[in-house]
């Protein structure tokens, strides 16, 4: 079974939208998307709220998501997230099943 994490992106002062395109730009979002296993990996813009970035990232398997929290891209993320002060929410599917192993990878 796949698994989708949405994940929220907040910021300020449009610092959300500048971590997406970084990511972008870097070449880190489409390495992410290179994995093994990765079936998907979009920025959206919320029209509600623009300063948020919702992320769909979805993934074959837990096996395949534990690969890429262990992968060298975690730390490049993680230092980006921090660069723009960002603080996270994360909604789980396709696993109710089991305990959110992903936790550990959110910034709050």
């Amino acid at each position: 079974m796949s698994i989708t994490v949405n994940l929220y992106y907040h910021g300020e002062n449009g610092k959300a939208r500048l971590f997406a395109e970084e990511m972008e730009r870097s070449g880190i979002a489409e390495a992410i998307r290179a994995e093994e296993g990765n079936l998907r990996y979009r920025y959206f813009v919320p029209l509600d709220d623009p300063e948020t970035i919702l992320l769909i990232d979805s993934w074959r398997d837990q096996a395949a998501i534990d690969a890429h929290h262990a992968s060298p891209m975690m730390q490049q993320l993680a230092a980006l997230r921090e660069k723009y002060d960002l603080h996270m929410e994360a909604e789980r599917f396709g696993s109710a099943d089991t305990p959110d192993p992903d936790s550990e990878f959110i910034r709050k």
